[in-house]
């Protein structure tokens, strides 16, 4: 009874942008977002409503991409352009994907420790071997239902807001109006925040996923076989994608501003990773508010792994034109699961390997800004074409935002590796 009640929540209804959304505020993004607080308080906060439209576009272009053609991004790739493009774009993918992931499990089992004093290898071998059993041997429609529900630990960051004083006049006035000087340091900081909220991996779970619900329904077929279903799912896309990107947006504005009047306040202005803006916290806001951090930390941790392990088994299978769907049989899809496997273990490796999982994090990010400029640039080609898309390329408005996207990415980049 409990499960057909679940089963029948609207939050169950809910497609996957929810879920990519709040991927993209994984605990290597926490930490990024936690950094820009502690050093800058208010000052950081602009970044989020720059953001929101740029990521939005993009995923909206990925998931109207794997709708209409029936297949994910690499797929398309493949099929419309020359072997060395996909080929780069997978190789550094699955690169910045493993470092990726041993950032996050580092700072899921250091929070762990804080939480149950539990070893902290212990508690991150604990959740890589469950992260991965559910992918392997738990049927997709049931294994995404219950990341949909983990996606509510993010209002953990809007709860922590209730523990401590805010001066909403000044929230208000920086957010649109900050000051700092446009240095070195504030521009790493800006790079960081928007490297970590516009991610190549996202881009392939996206349209992986739209794949994934339309083989989950029968009698549903790729739009350019079904015009008649057009109107509705490209309307549902647009609602799904802009209102999962938005609630990414905000809970990351919220973790800026609940370590800008906390952490920023008290003088600490150096947070490397997650769990240490967690312990950081619990002496200034209470334990309540630490408790909350530490919560959200796991809760988008279980949910950011999976993603960016199952990106990579997208990425690579398709383009090696392997069975690949988390709705699969292992034994049906021994390449997917195979990389899926590879990259989380890869992940927990690193824990015991004398590469900081710091330094994983910051080449995940170099690795990343590399990769999101052109896969941009061929997201937005594939939208625009009529051989790709037939009748459902993309508005002229979507075209130009994600070409403003492509620039401000491009822009970060380019900083990324200029000196300081």
């Amino acid at each position: 009874m409990l499960w057909h009640r679940l089963r029948e929540h609207p939050l169950a209804r809910v497609g996957p942008g929810l879920i990519t959304g709040v991927a993209d505020d994984d605990p290597s993004g926490i930490a990024t977002y936690s950094q820009a607080g502690a050093q800058f308080g208010l000052n950081m906060l602009w970044t989020m409503p720059v953001a929101f439209p740029l990521m939005a576009t993009i995923q909206s272009m990925c998931a109207r991409i794997g709708r209409v053609t029936g297949k994910g991004l690499a797929a398309n790739i493949k099929a419309a352009f020359p072997p060395v493009v996909l080929q780069a774009v997978v190789l550094l993918l699955l690169l910045a994907n493993t470092l990726n992931i041993a950032a996050d499990v580092a700072a899921m089992g250091e929070v762990a420790e804080l939480v149950t004093g539990f070893n902290r290898h212990l508690m991150t071998t604990l959740f890589v071997i469950g992260t991965l059993l559910l992918q392997v041997f738990v049927p997709y429609h049931r294994y995404v239902f219950f990341l949909k529900w983990l996606t509510l630990s993010l209002l953990a960051y809007a709860a922590v807001l209730f523990t401590v004083h805010v001066p909403w006049g000044q929230v208000a006035l920086r957010t649109f109006w900050p000051q700092f000087t446009p240095n070195a340091a504030a521009a790493t900081v800006v790079v960081g925040v928007f490297g970590t909220t516009i991610s190549p991996y996202l881009f392939f779970w996206q349209a992986s996923e739209e794949v994934e619900d339309m083989r989950g329904r029968p009698g549903v077929a790729p739009l350019q076989h079904d015009r008649r279903a057009a109107p509705a799912e490209l309307r549902r896309i647009r609602w799904d994608t802009w209102s999962g990107m938005l609630y990414s947006d905000l809970t990351s504005y919220f973790i800026i501003l609940a370590t800008a009047v906390t952490l920023h306040v008290a003088g600490i202005t150096d947070i490397e990773t997650a769990a240490q803006a967690a312990s950081a916290l619990r002496p200034l806001a209470g334990d309540f508010a630490f408790i909350l951090f530490a919560f959200g930390i796991l809760g988008v941790g279980l949910i950011g792994v999976p993603v960016l392990a199952g990106s990579a088994g997208y990425a690579l299978a398709e383009s090696m034109g392997w069975s690949a769907g988390l709705e699969l049989k292992a034994s049906d899809a021994r390449g997917f699961y195979g990389v899926i496997a590879a990259s989380v273990l890869a992940g927990l490796a690193i824990q015991y390997s004398p590469i900081s999982p710091i330094k994983a994090l910051f080449w995940s990010a170099v690795i990343n800004g590399i990769v999101a400029v052109p896969l941009m640039v061929v997201i937005i080609l594939l939208v625009s074409r009529k051989t790709v898309m037939g009748a459902f390329t993309a508005s002229r408005s979507l075209i130009i935002l994600g070409w403003i996207a492509t620039a401000v990415m491009g822009a970060a980049a380019v900083r990324m590796f200029l000196p300081d």
